[in-house]
């Protein structure tokens, strides 16, 4: 982490300390009977007698970093609990936490993508060991905390950070459901992902059924952010881009991340074939020539200036057919599909509510 991080990381973590502290003495004064929260949304100056709230200073990486302090705050909020609760409530020693078993590591060894690149079941197994100890842990601490707020022992002010909307150009995009002029669509899923990156992977399934699930109401589209340490990221990228120019753009999407593992020259022309490109010797040359090189380096700079560091990313919101852009939330990593559908379904509420207006 450079100086530059640690400094926002650093007023980050005292002005979220500040505002839980300030409103904890609150709470503490007032009644015990009467429920009292913090604002998570501070005033921090106040310029010409205008007030800057915390939200004002927002960008993604500052909401990113807000998140993530949320999480760690939450984390030893439960572990805390726990350890009280064990005190003052025997009963809870009566809820065994889960055991890990060979079984469930062996599982996860099988069913994750790209781990058996990293070494054998006896090579990987402790830091299997580790990963599912640490969620285990989390899970039986959470199952606590949710039981200690439904007995009424445990009141919670903390609150997650307020959600962040941000403006995103679909640009170059391309669209799962054609024209981006289209009217129909008030709600738009922009995806951000690297072909060599096995969480980009993993969400693909569930992007997939999205597709069919809101065909009528929702535009997906997706733009290139091929990773450094990637090293056939952008050329994969830039292949893609000519197949597109045969239509075959998600054809040729979809065998790629299925096949990720095996990703030379020869094995991306025997997709390209697979996906249905007709004009294989158009396709060579348009690759072979670079021809979408700067297309790709553009979408990952501006994915760079809107806050996106690691893939996937993905901007969910209102979409503007007009402007071409997306008003909405970032949401990093292999996003789950409860997610992705609480915050369409928010969306498209809003878009509803306002025809009707």
């Amino acid at each position: 982490m450079n100086r530059q991080n640690r400094i926002v990381t650093l007023v980050l973590f005292l002005t979220f300390s500040f505002t839980l502290f300030f409103s904890g003495s609150l709470a503490i004064a007032e009644s015990n009977s009467k429920a009292t929260t913090y604002d998570n949304n501070p005033i921090i100056a106040e310029l010409d007698g205008q007030p800057i709230f915390l939200d004002d200073l927002k960008n993604a990486k500052i909401q990113d970093n807000l998140v993530q302090l949320y999480r760690m705050q939450k984390d030893v909020l439960k572990r805390q609990v726990l350890s009280s609760l064990l005190q003052n409530h025997p009963e809870i020693a009566d809820i065994e936490p889960p055991k890990l078993s060979l079984g469930d590591m062996k599982q996860f060894y099988e069913s994750t993508p790209g781990i058996k690149d990293l070494g054998s079941f006896e090579e990987m197994k402790e830091r299997i060991r580790d990963y599912l100890g640490k969620i285990f842990e989390a899970n039986y601490n959470d199952r606590i905390y949710q039981l200690a707020l439904q007995k009424g022992w445990l009141v919670e002010f903390l609150k997650e950070p307020n959600d962040f909307r941000l403006v995103a150009s679909l640009g170059t995009a391309v669209r799962y459901f054609g024209d981006s002029k289209s009217t129909e669509k008030k709600v738009a899923v922009l995806e951000y992902s690297d072909f060599q990156c096995p969480f980009c992977k993993r969400v693909q399934k569930t992007l997939k059924k999205l597709r069919v699930e809101y065909k009528d109401r929702v535009q997906f589209a997706y733009r290139h952010f091929p990773l450094p340490f990637h090293k056939q990221a952008s050329s994969i990228a830039e292949a893609v881009e000519c197949a597109r120019d045969q239509n075959k753009f998600w054809e040729l999407q979809s065998i790629i991340y299925q096949k990720q593992e095996v990703l030379e020259v020869g094995d991306i022309l025997r997709a390209a074939d697979e996906a249905g490109v007709e004009n294989m010797d158009d396709f060579k040359s348009c690759w072979d020539g670079g021809k979408y090189k700067a297309r790709v380096q553009n979408d990952l700079k501006e994915g760079a200036q809107m806050g996106i560091q690691g893939t996937p990313t993905f901007i969910i919101g209102s979409f503007d057919a007009e402007t071409d852009t997306i008003s909405g939330e970032m949401f990093s990593g292999a996003v789950p599909e409860k997610k992705f559908i609480s915050t369409i379904k928010k969306y498209l509420r809003a878009a509803e509510s306002n025809a009707m207006n």
